[in-house]
């Protein structure tokens, strides 16, 4: 009985979280979206390192970049959360945000993509093979999944369905026409990613959180767990491996970049090594967030105690 009612409890709270967080949604639509972000930027970079992700975040940065002073790490803390902010003042806007523009000095479009970029995106959209694009949580990392729909690319997207069950409609309603495909997180996952690849479709994964049945790769000179889980995939279909990847840049614009095919590492037999494939995606990664360490999200362990032992 009392289980019940913690469960009707739960169910009445999630059902009022959801509908405050779609009328903030919507509330948000009505806003000029600069104006937003640069208010929630600065909301963010505020509230920020007064949260104990802040700490986490420190903890992370420190390790990562032993050579930084401690002004260096509180700069690119400031960096993360304001990208933060910005990111979630940019969610409700994100069909707006999607103009591909080669022509920087054009200002009618937001996102910047040079002609090396277009020509491999037009590779991938006519060359009729499925593909595995990774991403990392890097500026705002729903971008690239909208610009693949957009501009005809056929595609899926493994995502992590929200604890809420309205904003997951509200999520699934509103950006599955923008976004391709979207396959929920969990045991059915693999088969519906295999079921996409298999039509010839483009599946992106995040690959940059921590995963605790994952296969060992070092980031950053220490040892953690990644998901292996697209490696696998590449392995089963032998198709392509891509990376994509946005930058933000100033003036609410940004830069979309896609990888040549990543060569995948190789057993004896020819097949593609698991942990060796996930360690050469890792390592793109890597080097995404040197070139723009702010822009990451370093707010979550990436490493745990258990795996720590530095390779350096």
């Amino acid at each position: 009985m009392i289980r019940r009612v913690r469960r009707g409890g739960k169910r009445v709270s999630n059902a009022l979280l959801g509908a405050l967080a779609l009328a903030l949604l919507k509330g948000l639509r009505l806003t000029n979206p600069d104006r937003m972000a640069d208010f929630s930027g600065w909301l963010m970079r505020t509230v920020g390192p007064l949260l104990p992700e802040n700490r986490i975040g420190r903890e992370n940065l420190v390790a990562a970049f032993p050579e930084k002073s401690a002004a260096e790490i509180d700069t690119i803390l400031r960096g993360v959360w304001d990208n933060l902010g910005r990111m979630g003042a940019e969610f409700a806007h994100l069909d707006r945000l999607l103009v591909f523009d080669p022509d920087p000095p054009d200002r009618r479009g937001r996102i910047d993509i040079t002609p090396e970029n277009i020509e491999r995106f037009i590779q991938l959209q006519g060359d009729g093979k499925p593909a595995l694009i990774f991403a990392a949580h890097l500026a705002n990392w729903e971008l690239p999944a909208i610009g693949a729909a957009t501009y005809g690319l056929d595609s899926a997207v493994l995502y992590r369905r929200p604890n809420i069950p309205g904003i997951d409609r509200w999520l699934r309603e509103t950006r599955t026409a923008n976004m391709g495909e979207l396959i929920s997180a969990g045991l059915d996952a693999p088969l519906k990613i295999a079921e996409a690849l298999q039509r010839g479709a483009h599946v992106g994964i995040l690959v940059d959180q921590y995963y605790v049945r994952g296969v060992e790769v070092t980031f950053f000179g220490r040892r953690t767990m990644a998901n292996p889980l697209l490696a696998r995939l590449a392995r089963h279909f032998d198709c392509p491996i891509h990376g994509t990847r946005i930058i933000r840049l100033p003036g609410h614009r940004f830069r979309s970049e896609i990888t040549d095919e990543i060569t995948p590492a190789r057993d004896a037999d020819g097949k593609i090594d698991i942990a060796g494939t996930m360690q050469i995606i890792t390592s793109v990664v890597e080097d995404w967030i040197r070139e723009h360490p702010e822009q990451w999200l370093w707010l979550h362990r990436r490493w745990r105690p258990e795996d720590e032992k530095s390779l350096r």
